[in-house]
């Protein structure tokens, strides 16, 4: 018994020295929550956001592949806006073209009611032989083939002449300047309505190809921004033990309003 109670004694000072560093430690563990008390609290909002939060390793690769979007649509947007320039000067040629077919048109219009208002007059009489008559044959093949050579007449209109398909070698040539006129006149009318239908095609391709531009740019600054963060877009809870923060409530006064004398 004297052997086994003096075994046990020799023991008490070591269990003793433990015992009293366990609760040292236990002490300083306590003092610290105390001191901070943040880290009591338990914030499930902070644990929800981190928790939806991608991984550092996703979000570099997610940004990567912005990036090259990014590009990609830049590139494109500037293909747009070098196609939109081309289509815009493309018809502003096709408006100054059509421009200048209405300004012959008018012209060629003018010239037929000069004519008119001369073929109305008596004509000159002339022996009708035919030395005469192949003379007005020459001047009106003449007459028509240097209208071809200024774009005033088509091929069909000079093969007409030629072959005489409604056209009499043996008028008086007043009266084939006059018809030579009108023909120009439906001619160049014809042109005029082409080169407005051509202006008319540019102009809505350009329009078309401004707004491939105009919607591939705001693409390429969406892509270029930089992203919102991802906590604000998040569930903004707070944290459940989060003493701080109170609900006012508002004063109710108990007793009458008072009366105006």
């Amino acid at each position: 018994m004297r052997t086994a109670l003096s075994a046990v004694l020799l023991d008490v000072p070591r269990a003793a020295a433990i015992w009293l560093s366990l609760l040292g430690v236990m002490l300083l563990a306590v003092a610290g929550l105390l001191l901070r008390p943040r880290h009591l609290r338990f914030d499930a909002g902070a644990r929800i956001r981190d928790a939806a939060l991608p991984a550092p390793d996703e979000h570099a690769d997610r940004q990567r592949d912005q990036d090259r979007w990014a590009e990609e649509v830049a590139v494109a947007a500037d293909r747009a806006d070098a196609t939109a320039r081309r289509r815009r000067d493309e018809w502003i040629a096709a408006q100054d073209e059509a421009e200048q077919a209405w300004q012959a048109y008018e012209a060629a219009e003018a010239n037929v009611r000069r004519l008119s208002d001369a073929a109305a007059m008596p004509l000159p009489q002339t022996p009708r032989t035919p030395a005469e008559y192949a003379d007005r044959e020459r001047w009106l093949h003449r007459a028509a083939l240097n209208a071809y050579w200024r774009r005033e007449l088509s091929v069909e209109q000079l093969s007409d002449v030629f072959a005489h398909r409604g056209w009499d070698p043996r008028l008086h040539p007043v009266e084939q300047e006059l018809m030579l006129r009108r023909a120009v006149r439906d001619h160049l009318f014809a042109q005029q309505r082409a080169a407005r239908e051509r202006e008319q095609a540019a102009w809505r391709a350009a329009e078309l190809a401004g707004a491939a531009a105009r919607s591939l740019r705001e693409e390429m600054i969406a892509a270029l921004l930089p992203p919102a963060e991802e906590r604000e877009s998040l569930l903004p809870l707070v944290g459940l033990g989060d003493a701080d923060q109170t609900r006012d409530i508002p004063t109710v006064a108990v007793g009458r309003a008072p009366v105006p004398a």
